[in-house]
């Protein structure tokens, strides 16, 4: 049988019942094992059915990093229903609009996060049951812990491997969120590709991912990888701000951390600032989201002594599929295709791109979308046959190593020469008063196109025109001196999606 939830849940059930798989962050936190995964997944099956919730139909999942949110999943799967894990820090509007664009039956929904959607459900076209997880149980609403109980446990659905699972919806960073969709077969491709092939997680392995499950590289490092191997996740419900990372870090030992770049870069600084460093035994620290800037992979190092593997994966591509490597870790590069995917760069007119000219990244493996739901233009312009457009721009190094340039939309030409937005990006961050910067495309007076950036400091300091010419200065220096930005606004923090992917398309305006 080729449904997901049969490796994942239970050939670990059977092989390691009483290990734990998953542990809530914290004082008081709950952990549930392997054992009981399976238990607890297979009564999702009859409380579907009791529900009257039928295959294919689809179930929407805002649910904070609990041991109830694979309990959910892995259910699901078993059940064949398919279960969308959303984004948890968005606005009701945005969640109306997801509801309706999935047509979703059920909801289950965090008692924390109920406040944020209770004025949109009332006028739902297809949504009819709602399950409150934790908390009280509001009016018209249904308690999770009791309808759980008293369902009665079912059997696995046989599935295919090119089966819908279950959908992801897209983070938004350009725009709307797509819905994203998934086989069964794509949750193993990526534990036999990136999970084994470069992380090289183990048994013995605690994983600590700071990305939530409802993001695609979330779900990889909190459920996909660890128990493709029987291994232990630690799950953290809140923000993960930088001082309660490092506590998660020393108070439950992991030995993988997953990341992003503005979490790596704000704790370098705090861990800078105050003098401290992570107290666990890491051995993997993985990023994605977005390139990570050479200056924060060399501070981890010093700090930790681990070096941040950083790769580049996609909603599209459910992991990651371009990284760097242990002991093949070159900062400011997104390393080498994981094997098992394809790579190549097309020019602008699609052709072969020359040797240091910037392309379009298309990847090919076996973890691809599936599609996305009810929007064909679109689907047709990203999947060309096996390939995926990725709308990410690289340049390919003599080493074969991909070096990032910027978003498709977001690379422009300044004197017809292309800029890459992350290059001046990453040259105003070795600055060390720099905490993150964003560079767009502006027009001068004469309408033609120059950098512009935008600039946040290390512990909220203020700018100045000094540090304004020394900025340029070291931009001019180290990227070319066309490369410069001709205006620099400095602000409190950068517009990001909840993944910290930094949206610049609201820094254009």
């Amino acid at each position: 049988m080729a449904n997901a939830a049969i490796r994942f849940v239970a050939d670990n059930a059977a092989a390691r019942g009483a290990k734990t798989a998953f542990q809530e962050a914290g004082e008081g936190g709950r952990a549930i094992t392997y054992g009981e995964l399976d238990a607890q997944s297979d009564r999702m099956v009859g409380l579907y059915q009791r529900l009257g919730v039928s295959r294919e139909q689809r179930a929407l999942l805002l649910c904070l990093d609990t041991v109830e949110l694979p309990v959910i999943f892995w259910g699901s799967l078993k059940a064949g229903v398919i279960p969308i894990p959303i984004n948890t820090l968005l606005a009701a509007p945005v969640y109306d609009a997801i509801l309706r664009d999935s047509r979703a039956k059920i909801l289950f929904v965090s008692a924390a996060l109920y406040p944020t959607v209770q004025g949109i459900l009332a006028d739902q076209p297809h949504l009819e049951t709602i399950v409150v997880i934790g908390g009280e149980t509001p009016e018209g609403a249904l308690d999770f812990a009791t309808e759980h109980a008293a369902a009665d446990p079912g059997a696995t659905v046989e599935a295919s491997a090119d089966e819908v699972a279950f959908w992801l919806y897209s983070s938004g960073s350009t725009g709307a969120p797509k819905g994203v969709k998934h086989v069964h077969g794509a949750l193993g491709a990526t534990a036999d590709t990136y999970g084994a092939q470069v992380l090289g997680i183990r048994e013995d392995d605690v994983m600590l991912s700071a990305a939530k499950l409802f993001f695609a590289y979330g779900l990889g490092n909190g459920m996909t990888f660890p128990m493709s191997v029987g291994a232990m996740t630690i799950l953290f419900a809140g923000r993960p701000t930088p001082d309660d990372m490092l506590a998660t870090i020393n108070a439950h030992q992991p030995t993988i951390f997953g990341g992003v770049p503005t979490l790596y870069a704000a704790m370098v600084a705090m861990m800078q600032a105050k003098r401290v460093k992570p107290e666990a035994p890491l051995r993997q620290c993985i990023s994605a989201g977005e390139a990570l800037p050479e200056e924060v992979g060399k501070g981890w190092k010093a700090l930790t002594g681990c070096d941040i593997l950083d790769g580049v994966g996609s909603t599209e591509m459910l992991h990651i599929f371009l990284s760097n490597a242990p002991g093949d870790v070159v900062y400011g590069t997104s390393g080498k295709p994981v094997p098992g995917y394809d790579v190549k760069l097309a020019g602008e007119f699609g052709q072969d791109p020359h040797p240091d000219e910037p392309g379009e990244l298309l990847v090919r493996g076996a973890s691809a979308s599936d599609g996305y739901w009810n929007q064909r233009e679109k689907t047709r312009r990203t999947f060309e046959g096996e390939w995926t457009r990725t709308g990410d721009k690289y340049t390919r190094d003599a080493n074969g190593r991909y070096v990032y340039c910027g978003r498709t939309d977001d690379m422009f030409k300044v004197s017809g020469i292309w800029v890459s937005p992350f290059e001046v990006e990453q040259s105003l961050i070795a600055h060390p008063a720099v905490l993150e910067a964003a560079v767009v495309a502006a027009r001068d007076e004469e309408g033609l196109e120059k950098p512009k950036a935008f600039v946040v400091l290390k512990d909220g300091g203020e700018g100045s025109e000094d540090l304004r010419s020394e900025l340029k200065a070291q931009v001019q220096e180290s990227v070319g001196k066309w490369k410069y930005p001709r205006w620099i606004e400095f602000l409190p923090d950068l517009p990001k999606t909840a993944t910290g992917k930094i949206q610049r398309f609201k820094l254009r305006g």
